[in-house]
């Protein structure tokens, strides 16, 4: 009986090695576009996985020069943290929807956040800074003061919250991507360190 799920042209036939050929070119260029595109990086929390998309270097670097950076990296702010499953579901499905964006040069000026990742934000917001938000003495002599803090979202007053005020891929002109912006390295170009080496500051 013949299996149904047996693909390749009976043995024998002229096409069978065609498509054995064209079935390891398919997987060669998935591997290749794999290694290209650092796909193990996103199972860390590496903030530079971020930078891997050319148009996250703006955000990058806005997140890099905020008070969040010693306290927070991305995914402790945009994956839900309730379990680990849940976490790289999330992750996975945010991830196709922003690589298939990229690759089709479609990502906007200004990147907003959709329903669902505001949500797993917000709820963020409120993990980490809970006892700033629900303080037990202010319940009894400030007005909804519980409902206030955790009922609306967090960046309707805090909109510097890690970001900056300015946003837009265009905003910021010199941006290096998708070189992270915190090597230990100097990133200058060749001549500008051979004047320098040429020029030491200590001679007159």
């Amino acid at each position: 009986m013949k299996s149904p799920f047996n693909l390749l042209p009976q043995k024998g036939s002229n096409w069978r090695q065609v498509a054995l050929f064209f079935i390891a070119i398919i997987i060669g260029l998935g591997l290749f576009m794999m290694k290209e595109a650092r796909v193990t990086s996103y199972l860390s929390d590496d903030p530079q996985a971020c930078v891997n998309c050319h148009v996250m270097t703006p955000v990058y670097n806005s997140w890099m020069n905020s008070s969040h950076r010693e306290w927070a990296n991305c995914n402790d702010c945009h994956v839900p943290h309730d379990n680990v499953v849940n976490k790289y579901y999330f992750k996975a499905k945010d991830g196709l929807y922003h690589a298939s964006v990229f690759t089709a040069r479609a990502e906007p000026d200004v990147i907003k956040m959709k329903e669902a990742s505001q949500e797993v934000v917000q709820q963020n917001c409120i993990r980490c800074h809970v006892q700033q938000v629900t303080q037990v003495k202010y319940d009894g002599w400030v007005d909804d003061h519980r409902e206030k803090r955790t009922g609306r979202q967090c960046w309707s007053c805090h909109q510097q919250v890690p970001h900056g005020d300015v946003h837009g891929l265009t905003t910021i002109k010199y941006n290096l991507a998708p070189i992270p912006t915190d090597q230990e390295e100097m990133v200058i170009p060749d001549w500008l360190a051979e004047q320098t080496d040429k020029n030491p500051k200590n001679e007159k």
